[in-house]
């Protein structure tokens, strides 16, 4: 179900009831890019630790939005039944009154977009807004002091305009004689109230539905009157509310404290924390602490589907969709009366009629119904004698219990950072170190090509003739030791930190400096 500015606020109401009621929420984003190439050292790398990770990902969030977000309510309408009502939001930064928000456009991610049938139209016109707590609190102030200021230029244009109207007007009109704007959208319509009201003391304004805004002239006494009544629908909590847009439903999701699912998902909790709550700050631990206390039960599906795959012998799938796909299908999972059902609200029918891939509310679907499927396996294999009744969702849960708070790292330090507790390391293949002869001046970039044709390694300079290489599969380490053996140029070892770490050569070389100079002066004092 799309969902843009023009229905959100209608609908929240029911959307806070669904998200109170349920067994627990599925979440996906589409954005405007993904890594940032700003810095040439910013794309993830095996040699990265969370925190030089978390640093290289705040720069990407810091610059791009989010243009879709996927919500998928699960509903347990009976122990083995679950009616999901997925949403699809289109979202758009707050331009009231705040500082005009600058993002980046990735080309690749933009054309991927499109590719999937992304419908920009929505984003950029009917985008929902919201804000996070800093950029409220400067809002918040602005209409405390009156200090309006209006950041769009188009916005500027129509409210010059309104005001020119209103001027000419007022010159002649008498006292409760009114006048129609018309043809204002969005926060056009609170802009000029609350820019009329600012700069004439003998007006009155008030909305008259879509696009219009009623002008009245009065007297100041009667204007202070009806400031002061509950009839003013430019009060500052409703100007407020209406500003913060999708960040009511995210403040919704916060306080319900329901399972959060998601298929990698830690860009996804970034770009939360940084669009609806604060922005994201320096500290990797604050960022993780922050994460579980708005969220203490997090379930990330890639991390749950990789052990299924070497529990269950789990085919290898390289996208949400796959992994769905195969979890569905008769092999792994046989006709089994205790599975599962998963069914669509009435409201999000076309989703049965059609998949549709990389739209933010499918894929938190097939998130949301991943982790049902994988959850019943798990259960499954638990218990010698079967399922013997319908499993209710904490049964569920209790199976997941080692997965919980357990987000994926991709090609890192970590196999996933845990939101509850310490980061466990990855059992990486062992780096290779590469000694380099008669081939002057070769860099980290020349060195990845150099393999790059046979496999995939990250690689960091170590010395001036030394490199390192580090993959993830055990069969390239294996490939690299076999067809470079005989190399006239590159020599490829097993690293040894104790024999190839510059921090551990250079303590050696003084410690033989120090120990010559010992002996020499032990010499020396024994001269007569």
């Amino acid at each position: 179900m799309d969902v843009g500015a023009a229905d959100f606020e209608r609908g929240l109401p029911v959307m806070r009831g669904r998200i109170h009621r349920a067994a627990f929420l599925a979440l996906d984003m589409e954005f405007t890019g993904l890594h940032s190439t700003f810095s040439q050292n910013n794309k993830p790398s095996l040699f990265d630790s969370p925190v030089e990770r978390y640093l290289k990902a705040r720069q990407s969030v810091q610059r791009f939005t989010v243009t879709q977000l996927g919500l998928a309510i699960f509903l347990n309408e009976n122990p083995n039944k679950y009616v999901v009502h997925s949403y699809n939001f289109f979202l758009f930064p707050s331009t009231l009154g705040v500082t005009d928000v600058e993002f980046t456009l990735s080309a690749s991610s933009i054309q991927f977009l499109s590719r999937y049938g992304f419908d920009y139209n929505k984003f950029l016109k009917d985008g929902i807004p919201y804000m996070n707590e800093v950029q409220e609190k400067m809002l918040s102030q602005h209409l405390l002091e009156g200090s309006w200021k209006v950041s769009s230029t188009l916005d500027r244009d129509v409210l010059k305009k309104a005001i020119d109207e209103v001027t000419c007007w007022i010159a002649t009109a008498k006292e409760e004689e009114t006048m129609t704007l018309q043809d204002l959208s969005g926060y056009q319509m609170i802009e000029v109230q609350l820019v009329l009201r600012h700069a004439l003391q003998n007006v009155w304004t008030q909305p008259l539905g879509d696009s219009k805004v009623m002008v009245k002239k009065v007297s100041p006494q009667h204007r202070q009157l009806l400031e002061n009544s509950s009839y003013d629908f430019c009060q500052k909590d409703l100007i407020l509310l209406s500003a913060r847009g999708f960040t009511n439903l995210f403040q919704t999701l916060v306080k319900a404290k329901k399972p959060l699912v998601g298929h990698n998902m830690l860009m996804d909790l970034m770009h939360l924390h940084d669009k609806f709550y604060k922005p994201l700050p320096e500290s990797y631990e604050e960022f993780k602490r922050n994460i579980h206390n708005l969220f203490p039960v997090l379930i990330d599906t890639k991390t749950v589907t990789k052990s299924i795959w070497k529990q269950c012998l789990f085919p290898r799938a390289s996208n949400l969709l796959e992994v769905y796909t195969v979890l569905c299908s008769s092999n792994l999972n046989p006709e089994d009366p205790m599975c599962p059902v998963i069914a669509f609200a009435s409201d999000c029918s076309r989703y049965t009629e059609k998949k549709s891939p990389h739209e933010a509310g499918y894929d938190a679907f097939l998130c949301g119904s991943v982790l049902l499927k994988s959850a019943h396996l798990l259960l499954c294999r638990s218990r010698d004698d079967g399922v013997e009744a319908d499993p209710s969702f904490s049964q569920y849960l209790s199976v997941l219990a080692e997965y919980l708070n357990k987000v994926n790292f991709i090609r890192g330090g970590v196999s996933s950072i845990n939101f509850s507790g310490e980061d466990a390391p990855c059992q990486h293949p062992p780096a290779l170190v590469v000694h380099v002869r008669g081939w002057p001046g070769l860099n980290e970039r020349q060195i990845y090509q150099e393999f790059k044709a046979l496999c995939r390694f990250d690689v960091r300079q170590l010395s001036k003739n030394q490199f390192i290489l580090l993959s993830n599969k055990f069969k390239h380490v294996r490939l690299v030791l076999r067809d470079y053996k005989q190399h006239p140029h590159l020599r490829v070892s097993f690293y040894r930190h104790w024999r190839h770490s510059p921090s551990v050569n250079c303590l050696l070389q003084v410690s033989s400096i120090v120990a010559l100079w010992s002996l020499l002066a032990f010499v020396l004092g024994r001269a007569p």
